[in-house]
């Protein structure tokens, strides 16, 4: 059953045609196609190829990036509650980051330590919950559930030291910020090959969500699964984290509206949730930079405005 692939694409390619035409100058379909081309006035071509396009490629990297990894830590953890951020490995490019504005670093470079910090974390977590031999579920979550707050204690303490003209710019990025996201390619280099190494493992997740039991028993080497699939959506979060900030809600709510459509499938649910959070964090980010324009929201701000009413629906509906 490809149609929902089918649907779920041309609906991405809409909402990314879309991004680009909106704006403080407004363009048509047909002025950005010139302007891909290379034709048309030199505005035109500036708005695109340089402001518009790396921005709204990078918002939708983005989404799929945190749609993705949600689905898995749902099904690593067997919990739907899980989330990409569930393990402290945004606390730990928060962290991170921050210490970069704080020291003054150019964005470049905050991307980097924001990367190094995710990654940091990701070992941290991992290496604590493996220490007494085969990771066990419940000590992988509890042990990224206590390094997150610890991450969460030194970002609150970084802001009550931090001077006052700092302290906006870091709030900001704590909120998720794209204004800055001028290379998306590395999310795109990392969200496109870990799709394709993730559809062929489509029948050995629908029976791990089922639980570690039943997978041995039908032939699935547990440990190593559990572990890739914790590394893969680690490194999703990372880069997610380094280009556009903590935007939350995004790994949570997706993947359940489209178990709700689509069931259970995995070799459906992951490459669906990759165009469904690209779209909702593409539409998201429109309009948090043409709301008030010329002045921009956070792009977390809009997707927890959107999550909240959406998760606390899904809860009331019975179907969390």
């Amino acid at each position: 059953m490809l149609w929902p692939l089918v649907i779920l694409a041309s609906v991405s390619l809409l909402s990314v045609v879309f991004s680009i035409t909106q704006g403080s100058v407004g363009l048509s379909p047909y002025a950005v196609w010139q302007a891909l081309l290379g034709q048309g006035s030199s505005l035109n071509q500036t708005l695109v190829l340089e402001l518009r396009l790396p921005r709204v490629m990078a918002a939708f990297a983005t989404g799929g990036l945190l749609a993705v990894a949600g689905a898995l830590m749902q099904i690593l953890l067997r919990n739907p509650l899980a989330d990409p951020y569930v393990l402290g490995i945004s606390g730990g490019a928060s962290v991170a980051a921050l210490t970069a504005i704080l020291l003054g670093i150019s964005s470049i470079l905050m991307s980097g330590m924001a990367f190094i910090g995710a990654v940091l974390s990701t070992l941290l977590v991992f290496g604590l919950s493996t220490r007494l031999g085969n990771m066990a579920t419940m000590r992988l979550l509890l042990t990224g559930v206590v390094i997150a707050a610890g991450w969460g204690a030194l970002i609150t303490l970084m802001l009550a030291l931090a001077p006052p003209h700092k302290i906006p710019g870091m709030l900001y990025w704590l909120m998720g910020d794209l204004s800055y996201a001028s290379t998306p390619w590395l999310a795109w280099i990392v969200l496109v090959p870990t799709c394709l190494i993730l559809m062929p493992l489509g029948r050995s997740l629908n029976v791990l969500a089922r639980g570690p039991l039943q997978a041995a028993s039908l032939g699935v080497n547990v440990k190593s699964l559990e572990r890739l699939v914790f590394l893969l959506a680690s490194l999703l979060t990372a880069i997610a984290v380094t280009t556009a900030g903590s935007v939350g809600f995004v790994g949570l709510v997706i993947p359940h509206m489209l178990r709700m459509v689509l069931g259970n499938d995995q070799r459906l649910i992951l490459p669906a949730s990759a165009l469904a959070g690209g779209c909702l964090v593409t539409l998201a980010d429109t309009l948090a930079r043409t709301a008030i324009a010329p002045e921009q929201l956070p792009v977390g701000v809009i997707t927890a405005l959107l999550g909240v009413p959406t998760f606390l629906y899904l809860l009331q509906r019975g179907r969390l």
